[in-house]
């Protein structure tokens, strides 16, 4: 008897725990990199990439359903590279992509993606809205493609392509922190720019805000982003209406416990039902999906609250 009352209680332990939380269905922000785009991070040329098998394994690995895929192709129109051919070379990540994916249809969807500041950047939404896997959404990276929310003439453009985007009915995942490694300001001000300029823009097709609005853990730049998101919300502000935001890498392991308080806050009053997972792309020191699921579950959070995250699946990863 007293063994059987030792093993409930181990139960009912594992059963409270965290981790004991089901996995994710969807991981909403993983990336492909083809051996060029690998080769051109690296500076490795013998650098194999990520291919779609890599990622299929890693969902595999961590029990999760399926994953967006979203391209790498704007680290070609990077402004600090000098990349010879490249719209050619933008157009060869995002077909390259786009075949990858296909080679696993019940996995993985592909969304299109190129720096929306250059020229050819309206070209490259038309023609990825025609093909078959690209067409059915679009990555923004603003931090690799220096787009800059303080500069009207920037907003300008990347308005343009919300726009043409929310015409063409193909939602947003967006990184809108602005460059970190240019010194670009960021914060409200630019949080609120985002809103009444861009979302504006597209109000008839889901926005995905990536990492929190910040680029990775969870700093005082971020928080002041994300909390004009909160007080949109808080207010029903229409343009806020088709948003969501993913947790990507702003819950490491070794996250502090007033971080992870202000993070489960922050969560809390966007409303659990908008937060996605997603895990990134397991290179230059992210964790797999498997591990970084465990770090999220770090947070002070109900077993409730992540439950409702592991199973939101947005709808254009419903297939």
């Amino acid at each position: 008897m007293r063994l059987i009352g030792l093993f409930g209680l181990t139960l009912l332990i594992t059963a409270a725990s965290p981790f004991a939380q089901p996995a994710p269905r969807v991981d909403h922000h993983q990336h492909l990199f083809s051996p060029a785009a690998a080769a051109l991070v690296t500076g490795d040329p013998a650098s194999p990439g990520i291919s779609a098998r890599d990622v299929v394994a890693l969902l595999d690995a961590a029990h999760i359903e399926r994953a967006l895929v979203l391209s790498v192709a704007y680290t070609w129109g990077n402004p600090s590279r000098n990349v010879a051919d490249e719209y050619e070379k933008v157009k060869a990540e995002n077909d390259w992509t786009s075949e990858q994916v296909s080679q696993y249809p019940s996995r993985l969807r592909a969304f299109c993606s190129f720096n929306p500041l250059r020229p050819y950047a309206m070209a490259e939404l038309e023609r990825c809205s025609a093909d078959k896997q690209l067409r059915r959404g679009l990555k923004l990276h603003f931090g690799n493609s220096d787009v800059d929310l303080g500069n009207a003439e920037n907003v300008e453009a990347v308005r343009k392509i919300f726009q043409a985007a929310n015409a063409r009915r193909m939602p947003i995942v967006v990184h809108m922190r602005t460059s970190i490694s240019l010194h670009r300001a960021y914060g409200r001000e630019h949080a609120l720019t985002f809103i009444r300029e861009l979302l504006s823009a597209a109000p008839d097709v889901p926005v995905q805000i990536a990492h929190l609005a910040g680029a990775g853990g969870y700093d005082a730049e971020t928080d002041a982003a994300l909390s004009v998101f909160v007080e949109a919300i808080a207010r029903h502000d229409p343009r806020v209406a088709n948003v969501w935001f993913d947790v990507t890498s702003a819950v490491g392991a070794d996250i502090s416990k007033e971080t992870a308080a202000l993070v489960a806050a922050r969560l809390r009053a966007i409303g659990v039902s908008r937060v996605l997972y997603g895990s990134d792309a397991h290179a230059g020191g992210n964790l797999a999906p498997k591990e970084n699921w465990q770090a999220f579950l770090r947070l002070p959070l109900s077993r409730k609250e992540f439950r409702t995250i592991a199973n939101n699946v947005t709808p254009y990863m419903r297939f």
